[in-house]
């Protein structure tokens, strides 16, 4: 892993294999976003990274969690992610709550709007990812690219540094 890349100009980096391949990645990853962000934002109002605090509170369950948990699962500064949280506690998505481990601690839950927002953000990603994600992929490599997804996502992870 150490080794070196064996580049020694900006034409031999620019059409390196790897180089190419992370940045078709990237650029597939943006361009995705973009299609199925904007889709979020126009048929449910939200953005997509509303929406996935969504799904992360709705992943916890009760009683929710602490405003460090949805930064360091976003990778937000906790100054992002209380901006971004009181955004959805004005729509009505989500609610503050006390800590019943912590009488100091306020945690972050779903409202019922918040949860009927999830479920039909998440239907019409659903169908979206289907068409702009899979479908132009072989049916056959669809359970090998998620599992090499969820890897590289996982190691990723694993490399950030914990928010302080």
């Amino acid at each position: 892993m150490g080794e070196q890349a064996d580049i020694s100009s900006a034409e031999e980096a620019a059409n390196d294999p790897l180089v190419l391949a992370f940045g078709r990645l990237q650029g597939a990853a943006n361009r995705l976003e973009y299609i199925l962000g904007r889709a979020l934002e126009e048929e449910c109002g939200i953005s997509h990274l509303m929406f996935e605090v969504l799904l992360i509170l709705g992943r916890a369950g009760e009683p929710g969690l602490s405003m460090r948990a949805i930064a360091q699962e976003q990778v937000l500064t906790t100054g992002g992610a209380t901006r971004l949280v009181d955004r959805m506690e004005a729509a009505g998505l989500v609610e503050r709550a006390e800590d019943p481990g912590d009488r100091r601690g306020r945690l972050v839950r779903l409202t019922e709007s918040g949860e009927q927002t999830a479920v039909r953000a998440s239907r019409l990603h659903v169908e979206n990812i289907r068409r702009y994600f899979l479908a132009p992929l072989p049916t056959e490599d669809h359970e090998r690219f998620a599992e090499d997804l969820r890897i590289l996502s996982h190691s990723a992870r694993d490399v950030l540094p914990r928010l302080p």
